[in-house]
């Protein structure tokens, strides 16, 4: 028996859906005896049938990307390279139960707090981290989070969770103002996404590369508890999570729900002579102007750069101007260089952030944007986070 070759040339399209439809019916078994499966060349034909790609957006982000997977967005304060993000992302990638993303800065901006880039032109490239689909912005941690959400840089706008570090050092106290990585996951619930800091007591004479890949192993059942009940939709609403990790993160105590303590260090400004600081200029001043230059290469218009260098040298004149009206004065020129110096706490409240980690707990801090909602948010989480960890168990 001869199989008919239809001609779309020849016949009617409304014959031709006819009889595609047929055959497909036969093909499935929908009608007939069944003779079809005694084809031997039907599992080459499927087999050859190219795959349709879903991912109307960037090819890159359509490697390894699954749409009945959660999306997890990762980001962090230390910057793109870091062994602290670069665990993390492995073990997620690893794991295979999810599409993992990074938006993280190519520099270390561990103290930028929550600040934003403003008036000044972000830069994004594409990164190779351990399988992810992967960007590095030369911005803070809130621009990265704050960019990966908005819809414009991947095909998604809204991850199911949202995890920042694993960071070097500690976030407790008023640290956390100063905190990149914890304004990272603040970012996220600012924009209703629910997330989790993640930082390290390192130490710098005792701590080495490995701690982070063993605080990824302490963490993940906390990551996991997460993302399985967010989809549940039972994780505490308006809640972030400050996860604190000891210095020796596999002989933890376990984990405690903290309060924010008092804790600081101690701000130092030291004098720095003309001299150093001169050489230290000159090296800056250097790398100042090659981003410069830069800059004017990445900007959209040559229109746009002239606008902005004449408006530098209109600002430059006045401020010149002004000078030679107070030829008189003589300006007296200081530089100073800030150190942040640990100080002995006096607090003595064990269920303290710092005073956990002290004695070797997991601190888990719960973070809201109300302080009129902080007592019901850590009662909430304090709940959570204890029959979360036993159903992990």
């Amino acid at each position: 028996m001869t199989t008919p070759v239809v001609k779309n040339n020849f016949l009617p399209p409304g014959l031709v859906s006819n009889l595609e439809q047929v055959l497909l019916s036969r093909k499935t078994g929908g009608g007939g005896d069944g003779g079809e499966s005694s084809n031997p060349n039907e599992n080459e034909d499927d087999s050859a049938k190219p795959v349709p790609s879903s991912n109307g957006g960037d090819s890159s982000e359509s490697n390894g990307d699954d749409g009945s997977k959660p999306i997890i967005l990762v980001t962090n304060s230390d910057g793109v390279e870091s062994p602290g993000l670069s665990y993390l992302v492995d073990a997620l990638v690893r794991e295979g139960l999810y599409n993992v993303h990074v938006c993280a800065p190519r520099s270390d901006k561990s103290t930028s707090g929550h600040s934003l880039t403003l008036k000044e032109t972000v830069e994004v490239v594409s990164a190779d981290i351990n399988g992810a689909t992967a960007y590095e912005v030369s911005g803070t941690p809130v621009d990265c989070v704050s960019l990966a959400l908005c819809g414009s840089l991947f095909t998604w706008s809204k991850p199911l969770l949202v995890i920042s570090g694993i960071n070097r050092g500690l976030s407790c106290g008023h640290h956390m103002f100063y905190s990149g990585v914890v304004a990272g996951a603040r970012e996220a619930l600012v924009n209703g996404v629910p997330s989790i800091s993640i930082s390290l007591n390192w130490k710098k004479d005792g701590s080495k590369e490995s701690d982070f890949k063993d605080a990824v192993t302490v963490c993940l059942p906390l990551i996991h508890a997460m993302i399985r009940d967010v989809e549940k939709g039972v994780f505490p609403k308006s809640c972030s999570l400050s996860v604190e990790v000891p210095t020796s993160p596999l002989t933890n105590k376990g984990f405690k729900v903290t309060k924010q303590s008092l804790w600081r260090s101690t701000l130092t400004w030291q004098a720095i002579s003309a001299t150093r600081h001169q050489a230290a200029s000159r090296f800056a001043a250097q790398q100042n102007n090659a981003m410069q230059l830069a800059q004017l290469g990445r900007d959209a218009s040559a229109a746009g750069a002239a606008r902005r260098l004449a408006t530098q040298k209109k600002n430059i004149e006045i401020v010149e101007s002004v000078g030679a009206a107070k030829s008189d004065f003589k300006r007296t020129v200081k530089y100073f260089r800030l150190e942040m110096l640990n100080k002995e706490q006096e607090e003595d409240d064990e269920d303290l952030d710092f005073k956990a980690l002290e004695n070797d707990f997991v601190a888990v801090t719960p973070i809201s944007l109300s302080m009129h909602e902080e007592t019901e948010t850590k009662i909430a989480a304090s709940e959570w986070i204890s029959s979360a960890m036993q159903v992990e168990q």
